[in-house]
């Protein structure tokens, strides 16, 4: 990429990750809340290594005349990735003490083990006792194979011999109660193996112990940057080894010597470039399991159950509903009960012949796997589209697949070099002698778990246009068309990039005419270079480029200063809060006739070119403007918001406007108050 237009997409991540830890340090945040944004920056630097800083350490050792076509400068930008992550854990361990001062003074306590008495020392050795047997020793001289992102203590005795010792993390609880009058005490479970080392090894014989983390490298898919080319192959030609397994990074307690780092590193057969400093405890993902042992509400934020559907919660007949107009769901403000209702009512009506549906992770068990089932059971048609590569959930689904394929589904594993990324269900029903077609089109996984934490939409429509479109694609899916024939949808690879340029070069037709012109755009990530010059282009003619950009953006907003005269400044927002911002919602002015689309695709190369994703229009009334007044409660968001410029400062949104908007809780009372409304229950 050139450095001057666009920013690193690995290194602009980072800037997310810092507003996710910007969270933990926010003394606004309820403390126990602060810990968890913790385990999101420690569980997102983990992928981050495992994926991106793998495929950047592995491009390395490919020859370097494909380098030069990649555009890569590896060793660059893993040492600026190095860099800012050093900074950043040190600054983590900084608000980790802080926070565990803070909860100090509400009576909760970590020991290490030092301050015990009699009683809670019985209680230890009989806790000890039963949780030994999956403290694994292994002997350090045997080329030890360790655990992808297991806890060990590496352990150096007096006689130079050195072994590693499992902390069963994997079996046990990370955090421990300990009984007592004087307050609420914790220990970590690698304190606790660590006080009882010398029951696992001879007494006298520990010099030193110091707790590390071996990460492995995650399967590479080079298919997601550079697609099913000649380039991809030769990448994976060029590499010993495409498969995980590869060391990636060892985290080590900061205060072990220099010569005991040479130890491990010899035994371990990794280079400087994988050792990297920590404290004491890493895996602090583990913090999303400590639960409050106070009754102290103020630590946790403030339960907010979801909502029932104004219509939807209440009807006997959904395909009635849905029937008659368009319906909307928003999650987690609202139940993801009402999807789970759809895909049950298709498996027991009747009426209903075929159901069609895309995942791309699956649940381990849910409502609505069992419903799947139960319509198979029913002798309904059911044809699935499993992702079989959708990272780190693979076996799942793979399993998944196999289990409905068992059981009569026409089950389909991915398309031949595409993954299947949408998030789409199709009900064929029989009504009047005819088939009528009902389409669910979300920008979320159907997932029950994730929707309790993720901030998607979905769109239920009976629209005939829509619904055969949405048929077009899953013939698609199933060979039985090349290309599909589309009025309304928009689905990558076919149709998505040349309708959204389309859309901003009639922006900027429209603003060089002098008419009002603006773009609109909510994602995840923004990356794609062609759909980065289109705006630019955009910002330049005077278009009003508004962005809402949760993750990584590669684009590099201009100051007014910058542009040419008339042209407009892109302001670039990012929301982190407490639920995970997924949506994606795209809106052009179109000189007053508002176009609107939602769906699963980001404007990065990969979901515009190399996956099957579907956004479709927004054609009702009601329902477009409920999401422009979502859309605008997030564009003025003055508590979360955070702005996105060439600095990556990640400063907060200041308008000096006595009023505060949180458009997570603003959006939560918007909804409630819609569900207040005396409205007409459809039964």
């Amino acid at each position: 990429m050139d450095r001057e237009l666009y920013k690193h997409r690995d290194v602009n991540w980072l800037f997310f990750n810092e507003r996710v830890l910007l969270e933990a340090a926010n003394p606004s945040t309820p403390l126990l809340e602060r810990l968890k944004f913790l385990a999101i920056f420690s569980s997102n630097l983990d992928e981050f290594f495992q994926v991106r800083v793998s495929q950047l350490r592995q491009l390395k050792s490919v020859d370097k005349s494909i380098r030069k076509k990649l555009v890569v400068r590896s060793n660059k930008t893993l040492k600026k990735i190095l860099s800012i992550v050093d900074e950043q854990q040190q600054r983590f361990g900084n608000i980790m003490e802080e926070i565990f001062q803070e909860l100090a003074k509400e009576d909760i306590h970590f020991s290490t083990g030092t301050d015990l008495n009699a009683y809670q020392k019985e209680f230890l050795d009989a806790y000890f006792n039963e949780i030994s047997g999956d403290c694994d020793v292994i002997n350090a001289a045997v080329q030890p194979k360790l655990e992808d992102g297991g806890l060990y203590f590496f352990v150096v005795q007096v006689n130079g011999d050195c072994k590693f010792v499992r902390i069963p993390s994997n079996k046990h609880d990370r955090f421990i109660q300990l009984p007592g009058d004087d307050g609420h005490l914790i220990m970590f479970l690698d304190d606790i193996v660590k006080l009882y080392l010398e029951k696992l090894l001879p007494a006298g014989t520990i010099k030193a112990s110091f707790s590390i983390k071996l990460s492995r490298d995650a399967e590479l898919y080079l298919e997601d940057d550079y697609g099913d080319t000649p380039l991809a192959d030769q990448i994976y030609h060029a590499l010993d080894q495409r498969k995980s397994g590869q060391p990636t990074r060892l985290l080590f307690d900061a205060d072990m010597p220099d010569s005991y780092r040479l130890i491990i590193k010899k035994l371990l057969n990794i280079s400087t470039i994988d050792l990297f400093p920590g404290g004491r405890y890493h895996n602090l993902s583990d913090f999303f399991s400590l639960n409050n042992p106070t009754n102290n509400p103020s630590l946790s934020y403030k339960t907010q159950r979801p909502l029932a559907h104004p219509v939807l919660s209440y009807t006997s007949d959904i395909f009635s509903c849905i029937r008659k107009k368009d319906q909307l769901v928003h999650f987690p403000y609202q139940s993801f009960d009402v999807v789970e209702q759809f895909i049950s009512a298709a498996a027991k009506d009747d009426s209903v012949t075929h159901i069609k549906i895309s995942l791309y992770r699956i649940a381990k068990a849910s409502v609505l796997t069992d419903a799947l089932l139960l319509a198979l059971e029913n002798g309904k048609q059911v044809t699935m589209f499993v992702e079989a590569k959708a990272r780190f959930d693979e076996k799942n689904n793979i399993e998944w697949g196999k289990t409905f394929k068992d059981k009569g589904a026409k089950v389909y594993f991915s398309v031949p070099n595409i993954k299947v990324h949408s998030k789409i269900a199709l009900v064929e029903r029989t009504e009047k002698n005819s088939i009528r077609k009902y389409a669910y089109i979300g920008t979320g996984n159907f997932n029950s778990k994730t929707s309790k934490i993720y901030c998607d939409h979905g769109l239920f429509t009976a629209d005939n246009q829509i619904t055969e479109d949405l048929n077009q694609v899953f013939m698609t899916l199933e060979r039985h068309l090349i290309i599909p024939k589309l009025k309304r949808l928009l689905v990558s690879p076919f149709n998505t990039r040349n309708v959204f340029l389309k859309s901003i070069e009639a922006e900027i037709k429209n603003s060089k005419a002098g008419l009002p012109a603006r773009i609109t755009a909510k994602m995840n990530s923004l990356e794609d270079q062609t759909m980065i010059d289109a705006l630019y282009r955009a910002s330049e003619a005077g278009v009003q480029v508004r962005l809402i950009v949760r993750g990584f953006c590669c684009l590099i907003p201009k100051t007014a200063e910058e542009l040419p005269k008339g042209g407009e400044p892109i302001i670039i927002t990012s929301i982190v809060d407490r639920y995970l911002e997924h949506g994606r919602i795209y809106v052009f002015h179109n000189n007053g006739d508002e176009k609107m689309y939602i769906g699963s695709a980001d404007w990065m190369t990969r979901n515009l070119d190399r996956r099957i994703e579907v956004l479709t229009p927004i054609l009702d009334t009601d329902i477009f403007n409920e999401l422009k007044d979502i859309l605008d409660f997030q564009l003025n968001d003055t508590v979360k918001a955070r702005i996105q410029d060439a600095e990556n400062s990640n400063a907060l949104v200041l308008t000096g406007k006595n009023d505060s908007i949180r458009s997570q809780y603003v959006i939560y009372e918007y909804l409630k108050h819609k569900l207040d409304k005396p409205r007409e229950r459809i039964v």
